[in-house]
């Protein structure tokens, strides 16, 4: 049940994380260098930046609770790095979702 909803939330956070990435590239960069508005990169990447962190201890966490495979968790670090490769590593975790187990509801349970 804990890996499953973990793995839930990490899907989450890379989607979040990957869109983060790409509004800092097409969003916040150029305002900054067509529009000379610097202070929306400092916002967009601060978010992105922890977002980043985030993903990246979720991966390192996963490897352990779920447990991920290491292509899956090599993947899923440069994932954080390289912009569109979180979109592809959630395809993958979707995957190892739809392969775990269902919960149990606590009043079904043995």
């Amino acid at each position: 049940m804990v890996s499953r909803l973990f793995l839930k939330l990490l899907i989450i956070a890379c989607l979040v994380e990957g869109i983060s990435t790409l509004v800092l590239f097409c969003v916040a960069m150029p305002m900054k260098y067509l529009a000379g508005r610097p202070e929306w990169v400092t916002v967009v990447g601060t978010l992105h930046g922890v977002l980043f962190l985030l993903v990246v201890a979720m991966f390192l966490v996963g490897k352990v609770l779920v447990p991920l495979t290491g292509r899956l968790t090599v993947l899923g670090l440069v994932g954080a790095v390289l912009p569109l490769v979180p979109f592809y590593v959630d395809v993958l975790l979707l995957r190892v979702l739809r392969g775990l187990p269902a919960d149990v509801p606590a009043e079904n349970a043995p």
